[in-house]
């Protein structure tokens, strides 16, 4: 018996397709999920302000039309639009526009190499210990200060994977993700939350998501490495919004 069995998720807000950088098409991802026995599953293709897999604006309009076809065909199903928008440091500290997000169920948003104005060269660097110290922590300041905007100007409904790609504090980020009912993402495709981040966020009034962050239908419903990290960090499973336990 798999340790995990008495666990389920009952949904999955974080998986890719062709749109973006994906393997799958959107029917593909539905599939999988109903197979799976979720409840929901959203579409959530890379914002368009990245450079070589962002999703193309044109195709909000394409993608809105194929979840409403498929809507009908999966009735036990809640089939969602959304999009990973890149958290930037510019405008509204999204790459997605206010004109845009009218195409969209709901907005999740995290941090990506690969964006303009986002402080991609330094983050790219520091990460590979080629940034000086100071350099450093003056990194840690203003990539939390562009997410905690983000959060803010933004009716985000969570951050995906905080803390991956840079310098990140996670007490200030979990700070403004509880003022503003953001949840936090465990990702299972990325090693962020950490356990130990997940820690520091606990000490906030903030709920988690555990996310496939699917990028072939195969992985959509994905959960076991994001609860494990969770029991790991000492989490009360209840402060997970899309995990069951059977007793």
């Amino acid at each position: 018996m798999n340790s995990f069995d008495k666990y389920k998720m009952t949904f999955d807000y974080h998986t890719h397709t062709t749109f973006s950088h994906g393997k799958g098409s959107i029917e593909d991802n539905v599939k999988e999920a109903a197979a799976k026995g979720l409840k929901a599953i959203a579409i959530s293709d890379h914002g368009p302000g990245h450079l070589t897999y962002g999703v193309k604006r044109k195709n909000f309009a394409v993608m809105r039309k194929e979840i409403e076809r498929l809507r009908p065909l999966y009735p036990q199903l809640d089939i969602y639009l959304s999009v990973e928008a890149n958290i930037v440091s510019v405008g509204n500290y999204l790459d997605v526009r206010e004109e845009e997000k009218p195409w969209f169920d709901f907005l999740i948003g995290g941090y990506h190499y690969g964006i303009p104005k986002g402080y991609c060269v330094g983050n790219w660097l520091d990460h590979r210990g080629l940034m000086p110290g100071a350099a450093g922590r003056s990194l840690l300041v203003k990539n939390t200060e562009m997410t905690v905007k983000a959060i803010y100007e933004n009716d985000l409904r969570f951050l995906t994977h905080p803390g991956d790609k840079g310098r990140f504090d996670i007490k200030e980020i979990a700070k403004a993700c509880a003022a503003t009912d953001t949840w936090m993402e465990i990702s299972t495709w990325h090693s962020h939350l950490t356990t130990e981040e997940i820690k520091i966020a606990a000490t906030e009034d903030v709920k988690f998501i555990v996310s496939s962050d699917a990028h072939s239908p195969n992985r959509v419903g994905s959960f076991e490495g994001g609860v494990r990290r969770a029991l790991e960090a000492g989490l009360d499973l209840e402060r997970i919004v899309n995990i069951e336990v059977n007793a």
